[in-house]
């Protein structure tokens, strides 16, 4: 496992560690530089800093912006910026309340729809998260006895149902992130929505125009690619003068992932990207 893990999730989106557990995770993990980048949520950052002010681990204020436009879904990384700048708050709270408002329709379509219903103690709970989201709702399928994982729930019943609310395109995500002093980064490119890859013609297309809009960086290690499909990002990196980072993407128990299990490890070589990027947010090695 590398040193080095910048994707992780806490109980503020859809993990399953309280940031306390999570440093511990950390920590036991031998990972040395991290951040938390919970879905469109920015709580964990100031709890982070409190937590490792005085520990010998180097922590990152991170966030992960999910956005759509007319050619797709992507996941835009925000590293370094200010938790308390006006830009990256507003755009969290826009994004909180649609994600309220798809949770809302999605329980009352499963009791439309399907004739499932949940006790209102645990409708009550479901909304007491902080960001309730699909996992949520699929562990209560499964605990009704509607699926026999969450997977399988969310496969059979929610990804089934066409929501549609204002949606963040990726460039007003790159916005916010700059105009908070921060870093985007473009998270896991390979994957587009759900299992669909991006072809190289379309990731050079993406790439083009995200840049244009300000993008720094890619997530060119990642726990889910191949050696091949890691070797293909760092080689984007090159060419479009990107930033590098390495991310888990670490959820817990709500994911068979592993704190730190990035492709990165002790024996790789650090891209010039990565190094870039280490010395813009101020870490020196």
């Amino acid at each position: 496992m590398g040193f080095i893990d910048l994707h992780m999730h806490s109980i503020f989106s859809d993990g399953t560690d309280t940031p306390e557990e999570l440093l511990g995770t950390v920590r036991n993990a031998g990972i040395k530089i991290f951040s938390v980048t919970d879905h469109d949520e920015i709580k964990s950052c100031r709890i982070m800093k409190e937590l490792t002010s005085k520990e010998d681990i180097t922590y990152i204020t991170g966030v992960e912006f999910s956005c759509k436009d007319d050619e797709g879904k992507y996941h835009i990384l925000g590293y370094d910026f200010d938790p308390s700048a006006g830009a990256v708050n507003a755009l969290t709270e826009e994004a909180h309340n649609a994600r309220i408002k798809k949770v809302r329709m999605r329980i009352e379509r499963l009791r439309d729809e399907y004739g499932i219903e949940f006790s209102s103690s645990d409708i009550d709970k479901l909304f007491s998260l902080d960001n309730p989201g699909k996992p949520h709702i699929g562990n209560l399928l499964v605990r009704y006895g509607h699926a026999k994982t969450r997977n399988e729930a969310i496969e059979h019943y929610l990804n089934r149902m066409k929501i549609s609310l204002g949606r963040i395109e990726p460039e007003r995500a790159i916005k916010a992130i700059l105009d908070s002093g921060g870093i985007p980064v473009l998270a896991h490119p390979v994957f587009g929505s759900g299992d669909e890859t991006i072809s190289e013609d379309l990731m050079e297309a993406r790439l083009l125009k995200l840049k244009g809009h300000g993008l720094l960086g890619i997530e060119a290690f990642y726990s889910g690619f191949t050696s091949e499909e890691r070797s293909e990002m760092l080689s984007f990196a090159d060419r479009f003068d990107l930033f590098v980072t390495a991310g888990s993407d670490y959820h817990g128990s709500n994911k068979t992932v592993s704190p730190g299990d990035t492709g990165f490890g002790a024996d790789t070589e650090m891209p010039a990207g990565m190094k870039s990027f280490l010395r813009a947010v101020g870490i020196t090695f």
